[in-house]
């Protein structure tokens, strides 16, 4: 898959492509369903690519930065997350005050016309673009009329609610791994390069993965259950490939005094021999356990994650999630 930074790396002989724009933060259910419609007028059209169009960084952190949710996946995720989805190519646009105050008729002619030749534009039924949003799907079947291109909506319900990030933030929000996953299709993940902490978790003898928080969204603070991934190829007493089941604790711990740092900590279960120290790993969250406590002492903390441990094995059972 190609991915571009700019328009200007957008290659001239590009040919026709089947267009869907949006943030696509998280690649929901929603966006999943825009996807796969463009995928169908693809091959209605006789046509081989799907090019998704995205912003980065988000448009509500360039022009109300305060108001900015954490994002649910960095652009690196966010484009692995297209491919899987079933996009061909991907185009970021850099989002600065000046596209945010693009017209939608220049939106249009630059992007979609000028730069994808786009014969189809799938986004969805929602979609708005250009300067305060103006844009609708209205005008964009208009506009696509005018730019010889067909438009299309799509309806991102689904359940009981309109899949979107906002929803699945909120899921997070309150701990709801279950709820985030069924609105995402696929579990909560976190991803990160792990750091050097205090090691408290190995002088009570179960030895974490420390991973930041501070760039996406993470799930309430608690324990719970889930799996470890090496991202960037097997850690030393890894296989290729391999899921490690653990007990991740998310939230600075309450028990130690001065603690403030929120982060994700990973236990992999029965396994005290990895050294997984700057390497890229994902946490995989499959099931709350417990809130956050404060213990009146180590020990205690230490009988609590015996027992979140045992938990977390018997939840997960022999198999890793698909």
């Amino acid at each position: 898959m190609r991915v571009w930074r700019s328009l200007d790396e957008v290659p001239g002989d590009l040919g026709h492509t089947v267009v869907t724009i949006g943030n696509f933060d998280g690649v929901h259910r929603g966006h999943q369903q825009v996807i796969a419609h463009a995928r169908r007028t693809a091959d209605r059209l006789d046509l081989g690519t799907v090019v998704a169009v995205t912003f980065d960084p988000h448009p509500i952190a360039v022009l109300r930065p305060e108001h900015a949710p954490p994002t649910l996946t960095d652009i690196d995720h966010r484009v692995d997350l297209l491919s899987r989805a079933g996009v061909d190519d991907v185009l970021v646009v850099p989002f600065t005050r000046e596209v945010a105050g693009w017209s939608p008729e220049r939106f249009v002619q630059d992007i979609l016309v000028d730069t994808l030749h786009a014969a189809a534009v799938v986004v969805g039924a929602n979609f708005r673009f250009g300067h305060r949003a103006a844009g609708d799907l209205a005008l964009l079947r208009r506009l696509g009329a005018e730019g010889d291109f067909l438009a299309e909506g799509v309806s991102l319900e689904g359940g009981p609610q309109v899949w979107s990030s906002t929803y699945v933030r909120t899921c997070l929000a309150a701990g709801d791994v279950d709820g985030a996953a069924e609105a995402l299709g696929y579990p909560v993940t976190v991803r990160g390069t792990v750091e050097r902490g205090d090691r408290r978790g190995r002088e009570l003898g179960y030895p974490t993965a420390n991973v930041p928080t501070h760039s996406t969204a993470v799930p309430a603070d608690g324990v719970y259950a889930g799996w470890l991934r090496v991202i960037d190829g097997p850690g030393r007493g890894l296989g290729p490939d391999e899921d490690l089941p653990a007990a991740i604790s998310v939230g600075a711990n309450p028990t130690f005094a001065g603690e403030r740092a929120r982060r994700v900590e990973a236990y992999v279960i029965d396994r005290g021999d990895l050294d997984l120290y700057d390497r890229e790993v994902e946490v995989v969250f499959v099931r709350r356990l417990r809130g956050m406590l404060r213990f009146e002492s180590a020990e205690a903390l230490q009988g609590a994650m015996a027992d979140d441990v045992a938990r977390a094995r018997d939840a997960l059972g022999a198999q890793p999630p698909g």
